[in-house]
């Protein structure tokens, strides 16, 4: 179960329990509507009603009932970077669907992390805040409760969510930095390939350039301003710089790396409960980090 508190302070005198919740605890039009709905507010550990007045040294809490998925579970590795009572951050090995689908009802990341909420005594439904390709390795957040999610798409659409990823792409990047604000759509909606089309989704990418290797490729760092399926894979394509081993947009060399070349390394946010700021890093990959030094020596 999930519980948010509040102690109440000499400024907050004479509030009713709905303005403590309005001012004091960052839940969407939703999420209030739920808690006044199934009664989940306590004052003092005891159930209270929205108009009632509160004192200082009073204890406003909210339990969330508890939630579970039902996913089956499986030993799958997982790689923690962050846990708390409310978000689970992984770092996601490549070639590992995020989430069970009509074609891969099995062996998923949403299977793994179901035999780690049993293994570690746990009770939460399974809500993932940001997605990734299967061979797109990095950090995934996991949202505890249905607050979290809905704050993490809340602060997605303000444009407060930094997601930053690292690429290895055919070609020399000529220009140190610079953006890509190209719309992206589906043309064919019974295929998975996306393309830069007319009529498409607002994209916009940043990117800047870290090192350029003789043999021919450059890493480059990648920033999102707007989250698009396959994003940066149709942006570097659309410019000329297929992401390696990429071959659903067009870079078909087998011998290099044997998925495309892509980690989100870093997602930044503001915690959903203590209003802070967060920072999650995922470790570059082993496959990464041995492409890098192949394309490092001396040809």
């Amino acid at each position: 179960m999930t519980e948010f508190k509040y102690i109440i302070t000499e400024e907050d005198r004479d509030l009713d329990i709905k303005g403590v919740l309005r001012q004091h605890f960052q839940f969407s039009a939703r999420t209030r509507n739920k808690i006044k709905r199934e009664k989940l507010v306590r004052l003092n550990g005891k159930e209270v009603a929205g108009w009632i007045r509160t004192k200082p040294g009073d204890v406003v809490s909210i339990c969330f009932p508890e939630e579970r998925s039902n996913f089956v579970p499986e030993d799958i590795p997982l790689s923690i970077i962050y846990e708390d009572s409310s978000l689970l951050i992984i770092n996601k090995q490549p070639g590992l669907i995020v989430h069970p689908t009509k074609g891969h009802v099995g062996h998923t990341l949403a299977n793994g992390i179901m035999k780690y909420i049993l293994d570690s005594d746990q009770t939460f439904k399974i809500r993932f805040m940001n997605r990734l390709d299967m061979d797109t390795s990095g950090v995934i957040a996991v949202a505890k409760n249905s607050h979290c999610q809905a704050s993490f798409m809340k602060q997605s659409q303000a444009g407060v969510v930094e997601k930053q990823y690292l690429a290895i792409v055919k070609g020399i990047v000529t220009a140190d930095n610079g953006t890509i604000d190209l719309p992206i759509g589906q043309p064919d909606p019974e295929r998975v390939e996306r393309a830069v089309t007319e009529d498409g989704a607002p994209s916009l990418t940043h990117y800047r350039v870290l090192e350029r290797y003789r043999a021919g490729y450059s890493l480059v760092e990648l920033s999102l301003e707007t989250g698009r399926t396959h994003q940066i894979r149709v942006h570097m394509a659309h410019i000329g710089h297929p992401v390696v081993s990429d071959h659903l947009y067009g870079e078909t060399n087998p011998f290099l790396i044997e998925r495309q070349a892509l980690h989100a390394r870093r997602l930044a946010l503001i915690h959903p409960v203590t209003n802070e700021p967060v920072d999650f890093e995922a470790e570059l990959p082993d496959d990464m980090k041995r492409l890098i030094e192949m394309l490092k020596r001396p040809s």
